[in-house]
C-alpha cells in the first residue's frame, strides 16, 4: 500500500509543476494587456509585435547559450523551429493586438479565453485526448467563468475583434502543440526560442512589406522613458518569460490543460488595471473563481478512481 501511495505522489508532481508553470505564465503574460493598452495609442500593432520579438529573442538566446552551451544551441533544429513558429507564433501576437486595438484590454483577455476550447480540439483531433466527463465539465466551467467575467461587451467592434482573437488562439494552440511535440530533443528553453525566431522572421518580412508598400507603420514620435519601461514589460513579461513558462507547462500537462489557466487572465488584467486607476470589478473576480474551479475539476480525471467500498 505504501508503495502505491509513494508512486501516486510521483505521478502528481508533473501535474503540480505543470499547473504552477501555467499559472505563473498567465500571471506574467497578463502584464502585456495594460502595457499594450498604453502603447497602442502611439504604435502600429505590427511595429509593436516586431519590437517585442526582437527584444525577446535578444533576451532569451544569450540565456539559452549560457545554460546549455553554444554547441547545443547551434545543433538545435532551427529550420524546423522557424517553419513551425513562423506562421503560428509570428501571426498569433499580431492578431491578438489587432483584437485588443478593436476592443479593450479586459475584453481581449476574455476573448483569449477561447484558447482551452481550441487547444482541446487540437488534442482530440491529434488523438492525444479522449474526452472525459470531468474534463468537459471543467472546460465548461472555465468558459462560463470567462463569460461571467465580461458581462456586456460592445458589439460592433467585437465581431472583428473576436474573429482576430479566434485566429490568434488557433495559431497559438497549434504552434504550442507542434513546438512541444516535434522537438523531443530540445529543452523547454529551445521550445520557446526556436518558434520565436520563426515568429520574428515572419513579422519582420510582413513589416518590411508594409513599409515598402508605403504604409505608415514606423513609430515617428520621441519615445519617453515611461514608454521604454512599458515596451520592456510588454516584450519580456508579455512574451519572453511567459512563453518560456508556458511551453514548460505544455510539456508537463499538455496544451489543453495548460491553456485553462488563460481564463483567469481577465482577473489578473483587472487587478493590474486597478493599479492604473481602473475600478474593481466583482464580475471579473467571480468569473476568475469559476475558472479556477474549472481547472480543478478538469484535472480530477488524473487521480485513480476510489474503490467501491470507499464511496459510501
Amino acid at each position: 500500500m505504501a508503495v502505491t501511495h509513494h508512486h501516486h505522489g510521483l505521478t502528481t508532481s508533473p501535474m503540480l509543476r505543470g499547473n504552477v508553470l501555467g499559472l505563473s505564465s498567465m500571471l506574467i503574460w497578463s502584464m502585456a494587456f495594460p502595457a499594450a493598452d498604453l502603447l497602442l495609442h502611439s504604435w502600429d500593432p505590427m511595429a509593436l509585435t516586431l519590437f517585442r520579438f526582437v527584444m525577446s529573442v535578444l533576451f532569451l538566446i544569450p540565456i539559452w547559450i549560457m545554460i546549455e552551451g553554444w554547441h547545443k544551441v547551434r545543433r538545435a533544429p532551427w529550420l524546423r523551429g522557424i517553419l513551425i513558429g513562423g506562421p503560428t507564433f509570428g501571426l498569433a501576437p499580431y492578431l491578438l493586438l489587432v483584437s485588443q486595438d478593436l476592443t479593450s484590454a479586459i475584453t481581449a483577455a476574455i476573448l483569449a479565453s477561447t484558447l482551452p476550447i481550441v487547444s482541446t480540439l487540437v488534442e482530440v483531433i491529434t488523438g492525444e485526448r479522449r474526452l472525459r466527463t470531468t474534463f468537459v465539465l471543467g472546460l465548461a466551467l472555465s468558459v462560463i467563468g470567462a463569460i461571467v467575467a465580461t458581462g456586456q461587451i460592445e458589439a460592433v467592434s467585437l465581431s472583428w475583434g473576436a474573429l482576430a482573437m479566434l485566429g490568434s488562439v488557433t495559431l497559438f494552440a497549434v504552434g504550442s502543440y507542434l513546438a512541444v511535440r516535434h522537438f523531443p530533443e530540445v529543452t523547454p528553453m529551445g521550445h520557446a526560442v526556436l518558434p520565436m525566431v520563426g515568429g520574428l522572421i515572419v513579422t519582420a518580412a510582413i513589416y518590411g512589406g508594409m513599409i515598402a508598400y508605403g504604409m505608415d507603420v514606423i513609430p515617428n514620435h520621441q519615445i519617453s522613458s515611461t514608454e521604454w519601461a512599458w515596451l520592456w514589460i510588454y516584450a519580456l513579461a508579455g512574451l519572453a518569460i511567459s512563453q518560456l513558462l508556458w511551453v514548460a507547462a505544455v510539456g508537463q500537462i499538455g496544451v489543453a490543460l495548460a491553456s485553462f489557466h488563460i481564463n483567469a487572465t481577465p482577473f489578473y488584467v483587472m487587478i493590474l488595471m486597478l493599479f492604473m486607476g481602473a475600478a474593481w470589478d466583482w464580475r471579473a473576480a467571480i468569473g476568475a473563481a469559476i475558472v479556477i474551479a474549472g481547472v480543478g475539476v478538469a484535472q480530477l480525471r488524473r487521480r485513480p478512481a476510489p474503490m467501491p467500498d470507499q464511496l459510501s
